[in-house]
């Protein structure tokens, strides 16, 4: 028996009891994949972090694990592991940090309290296997609250976005399961993320978004940055001008988020940057096996 420390975070805020939760386990080397699986699912928080000791400066080993599975890369996991190991004094936020997920390094930089980390490889972006119709049943809205066809994209998790017409409409959601079960769990992106674009006349796009998910059952997320990346990579592909989003996400669950993103312009053609920020509001010690 063994104990391991963690903290926990509200990421994508800077207020406490909103943004995405996240826990952070530090020098996890010693614990096994089994366990982390099972200290995950014990947490039951969206995602779990198990840091491994530092590599070298500022170089991190990190695996990220849902409550039923390891992820190959997530967004508020990156952040908010970034922000823990500056408030710990554990990295140079002078200096790049390097985070290591199985997806490959992330490079993170700090700007004025907000970390932004580089995605590790450009966009996959594809047809959507949902139609427009398929869609709005899905989500429970008529045709004309949806624009255009869904789009899949990934930077290592991959997701449906669907953009919808009005705040209303996104407002308005209401999942269909059986649906859901017939179109989405069948298809390689068990994610659905949905957007409004406010009108803009800059680079600098105002959203508003909603991410669902399944674990146990259909779920929605506060605050999704590997869907910001996402949607942020699919929108950079439309133009060739440099883009930075806003992305306010969780108000519908009540815990608000604000997602920076940016990409085209000096960012690497096809890559994004995803930052925010991240306040730790609490630690704890597990009893595990090692």
């Amino acid at each position: 028996m063994k104990t391991a420390e963690y903290y926990l975070l509200d990421v994508f805020t800077d207020q406490p009891f909103t943004g995405n939760p996240l826990a952070v386990f530090l020098d996890a080397d010693d614990l096994s994949t089994n366990t982390m699986q099972a200290v995950a699912n014990e947490l039951n928080l969206a995602e779990t972090v198990f840091l491994s000791a530092a590599t070298g400066p500022n170089h991190y080993p990190m695996r990220i694990f849902t409550p039923t599975r390891e992820l190959p890369f997530a967004g508020h996991p990156t952040v908010g592991t970034a922000q823990l190991l500056a408030a710990l004094n554990l990295v140079n936020p002078e200096q790049t940090l390097i985070l290591q997920p199985p997806i490959g390094e992330l490079a993170v930089s700090y700007n004025q309290g907000r970390a932004t980390f580089t995605t590790a490889q450009p966009a996959n972006i594809r047809d959507s296997t949902l139609d427009h119709a398929t869609a709005a049943t899905l989500l429970g809205l008529e045709k004309h609250q949806l624009i255009g066809e869904p789009v899949f994209s990934s930077f290592g998790l991959p997701f449906h976005l669907i953009e919808l017409a009005d705040r209303n409409a996104l407002e308005s959601v209401s999942i269909s399961t059986a649906t859901w079960a017939s179109a989405v769990m069948t298809s390689n992106a068990e994610q659905i993320y949905l957007y409004v674009k406010a009108p803009s006349g800059n680079a600098e796009i105002e959203i508003r978004s909603r991410m669902f998910c399944m674990h146990a059952s259909i779920c929605e997320d506060p605050a999704t940055g590997s869907a910001a990346a996402a949607l942020t990579g699919y929108l950079a592909s439309t133009q060739k001008i440099a883009i930075h989003c806003n992305i306010h996400q969780g108000i519908e669950i009540g815990r608000p988020s604000v997602i920076h993103t940016a990409a085209n312009g000096e960012i690497k053609p096809g890559f994004v940057t995803v930052g925010g920020d991240a306040v730790v509001v609490g630690q704890g010690v597990f009893n595990v096996h090692k």
